[in-house]
């Protein structure tokens, strides 16, 4: 509700799929997709093993406008195979991001955003999903020293994997409290590790650990907000506004080794971690 007594509308953004969330950042009017499901840049893999492909891959590549200036979107698709990369899907993003690059080396700058929603690396695609997965990570470090590159994770599926490492990268990572940011999951660690280590059903110990509010206050991503698409894209407005940097988070490797060294494993709760590490 606003100052005059009436209710403002919000949107959810976690509830779009890849191609809403990317149009709803761009300025109105501005989309346009670049090899889309027309173009029919499918997995080759996927189809072998008797999963039937999405036309995309799972990921929407899109240019526009942002706040008046040209932007590109790199958007997981949450809805096909949990976001999962494989060769196809991570190769649009990091073309994406190296294009991103291309450009503003030639003096056309281009405000690059990555949508994250993502359980990390397609299994159906070991190996060529982990291969460009790295590759991504390298477009982000090298087109970080020239501009922003803002991540956003949104919802349900999270962020996980190696795709978390390349959130990690990111210059500025802006979470909903219902987004969840780890390098495993915790049906993985429940898995591997037992149901006495850790209760993937247990949903309240989960958001307090990995969750965006935690994630935040414990300085591992920069900005919280609300499941609305406005909020969402003024947080995305206002990481660009800041500019690149002096030091990226992922370069205070001494800092982070400091913090790790002052933690004890056997008496470690989320309200300690955000004393520890927290930015505030």
């Amino acid at each position: 509700m606003n100052a005059h007594g009436t209710f403002l509308a919000r949107h959810s953004f976690i509830e779009m799929g890849a191609r809403d969330r990317a149009r709803a950042l761009l300025d109105p009017g501005s989309f346009r997709e670049l090899l889309g499901p027309f173009d029919r840049l499918e997995s080759p893999w996927l189809a072998m093993q008797d999963i039937v492909c999405q036309a995309d891959d799972g990921v929407v590549i899109a240019r526009g406008l942002l706040g008046g200036e040209p932007a590109v979107i790199a958007a997981i698709e949450p809805a096909f195979q949990g976001g999962s990369i494989g060769e196809v899907s991570g190769a649009k993003i990091a073309a994406a991001l190296e294009m991103a690059a291309s450009e503003f080396e030639a003096g056309r700058p281009v405000r690059p955003v990555v949508l994250f929603e993502t359980g990390g690396v397609r299994l159906q695609e070991a190996n060529l999903g982990l291969a460009v997965i790295a590759e991504i990570h390298a477009a982000i470090v090298a087109l970080r020293r020239h501009v922003p590159v803002v991540g956003v994770i949104g919802g349900m599926v999270g962020c996980f994997g190696g795709m978390s490492l390349a959130a990690a990268l990111c210059t500025e990572l802006v979470m909903t409290r219902q987004a969840r940011l780890g390098m495993n999951g915790p049906e993985v660690i429940e898995q591997e590790a037992g149901i006495e280590e850790l209760d993937s059903s247990d949903r309240r110990l989960i958001w307090s650990m990995i969750g965006g509010e935690q994630r935040v206050a414990a300085g591992l991503a920069d900005t919280l907000v609300e499941d609305d698409a406005g909020e969402v894209r003024a947080a995305v407005l206002a990481a660009f506004e800041r500019g690149v940097p002096q030091r990226h988070r992922s370069e205070d490797v001494d800092g982070y080794l400091a913090r790790l060294a002052e933690v004890n494993p056997d008496a470690i709760d989320p309200e300690t971690l955000r004393q520890l590490w927290g930015t505030s």
